[in-house]
């Protein structure tokens, strides 16, 4: 019998595999085109998609909801996410950007924890100074491997978390549309920007760049819509592991399309990352159901 936490398990996996093909899409248009560019590209292509969406459910997007200081502070860290993100995928490789990435939820159960009072034992303290240790593996600063590109994929994490921590006290009045919508508009004006001061020329896309366009834009919708359906199927400690498996996706990718032979520091660093995030995620399950038998409640099996 196929359970709903099982259902969930494989609509993550799904829409992991997604959004590896996303990241892939991204690199691919950045051989061809400024950088800069790309991130305009996609936060333009993004944002006209939500805002066509309310017209079409004849909902407002240009509200004074868009001028909340918590919104404006997450499209902030929604655009330094995203150029760090871009430019790390563009200048480095796509499997030691991607372990970076994965160190994403330990970095934002330690933000909670300094900024949000969250309680954090000790036990998930050890599992996030393990994610980093696997982090400085990766980028390993002060030896012969170091990229410094690669500070801009742990910027974007860092922003990212940001963004994330912030999501959760945006007010329930604010539509998830709207957040989507302004988030990729943030992403438009963050590429501008840095298209300027970066001085990179204007290369007009070809077919093949409006293909991968298309095919990112598709790919991530995807994506976007596996992940809610697999939340709202399966338990969030039950399913929440297997986001790690974008990393899977992202190595055979970049082995394939790309060619990268990921070194041994690299795959030790990522197995770090994602081993420490998978025992602090069932470390967070195992407080909660603590937490729900000593308020009266019963644990879902």
């Amino acid at each position: 019998m196929v359970t709903e936490n099982f259902r969930g398990a494989i609509l993550m996996v799904l829409s992991m595999a997604l959004f590896a093909l996303e990241d892939m899409f991204v690199k691919l248009m950045t051989t061809g085109l400024p950088y800069a560019q790309v991130l305009a590209m996609v936060g333009g292509a993004g944002f006209l998609a939500f805002w066509a969406s309310m017209l079409l459910r004849r909902r407002r997007f240009w509200t004074r909801a868009l001028l909340h200081p918590l919104l404006l502070l997450r499209n902030l860290g929604e655009i330094v996410g995203a150029v760090g993100f871009t430019v790390a995928l563009a200048l480095s490789d796509l499997s030691s950007t991607s372990a970076i990435l994965q160190a994403l939820p330990l970095f934002i159960v330690l933000g909670a924890a300094l900024f949000l009072g969250e309680p954090v034992g000790w036990r998930r303290c050890s599992a996030i100074a393990l994610g980093f240790a696997g982090v400085l593996l990766i980028v390993r600063p002060g030896l012969a491997g170091f990229q410094p590109v690669s500070l801009m994929a742990l910027l974007a994490v860092v922003a990212l978390a940001l963004r994330d921590l912030v999501t959760r006290r945006i007010p329930d009045g604010i539509r998830s549309e709207q957040i989507a919508g302004s988030a990729f508009l943030a992403i438009l004006a963050g590429g501008l920007a840095t298209w300027a001061v970066m001085g990179q020329p204007v290369v007009r896309p070809g077919m093949v760049q409006l293909a991968q366009l298309a095919g990112c834009m598709i790919v991530g919708t995807g994506g976007y819509v596996l992940l809610v359906a697999a939340t709202r199927v399966g338990e969030a400690a039950a399913i929440a592991p297997y986001r790690y498996s974008r990393l899977v996706f992202a190595l055979i990718l970049a082995f394939t399309v790309f060619e990268e032979r990921p070194d041994l520091p690299t795959l030790l660093g990522g197995a770090l990352i994602v081993a420490s995030g998978c025992y602090a995620m069932w470390r967070e399950a195992v407080l909660r159901r603590r937490l729900l038998r000593e308020a009266g409640f019963a644990a879902p099996c």
